[in-house]
């Protein structure tokens, strides 16, 4: 046998050898992905209560209580299999909207605001009544800006549900996301 048929042999028998040493390493492995970014082991959690979200801030708009509860039960049931439930449940999430601020932000020449910020904070307590330690208790904060000349009446309702979408990201990715 030559050096050159003895090397093709060796190349051969590796090539067939190889994958069936690693096949059994490979088929022990398990790679979870999900696409939404939820880290939910629906083996252990299958129920989820969310309550209402009452608004406790020193200014009120009242469609804001809607607007955000429906964002955030419309996300989890699109990023989720939890199914909700009115009382108890394998997790919990509840809180109140704590803010609902306007601020001026950028000042012209003559003193006037000709931008104003729209911020909104939301209190959430997440309860994980199957696992201890994964409990949570924080504030979330989101704005929009909006140029001054503008009523904010003519823009509330916009910016609150930009605001709410955002909150619910956050809100989502920091307990259900695990992230």
């Amino acid at each position: 046998m030559t050096a050159m048929n003895a090397n093709r042999l060796t190349r051969r028998l590796i090539a067939i050898t190889l994958p069936l040493l690693l096949m059994p390493l490979l088929c022990g492995c398990r790679i979870k992905y999900t696409c939404n970014g939820a880290a939910i082991d629906y083996n252990i959690y299958k129920t989820i209560h969310v309550s209402q979200f009452p608004i406790r801030a020193a200014l009120v708009y009242p469609p804001l209580q809607q607007t955000f509860e429906n964002e955030l039960l419309d996300y989890i049931t699109r990023n989720t299999r939890l199914r909700t439930v009115e009382t108890g449940g394998d997790l919990q999430l509840e809180g109140e909207i704590t803010g609902y601020n306007l601020s001026p932000q950028a000042v012209t020449e003559n003193a006037y605001a000709s931008r104003t910020r729209l911020t909104i904070s939301v209190r959430v307590k997440y309860i994980d009544n199957k696992q201890e330690g994964k409990d949570l208790d924080q504030t979330f904060s989101a704005y929009r800006d909006f140029d001054s000349s503008e009523m904010l009446t003519d823009v509330q309702d916009e910016l609150c549900q930009q605001i709410s979408k955002e909150l619910v990201d956050l809100i989502f990715n920091a307990t259900l996301g695990d992230w």
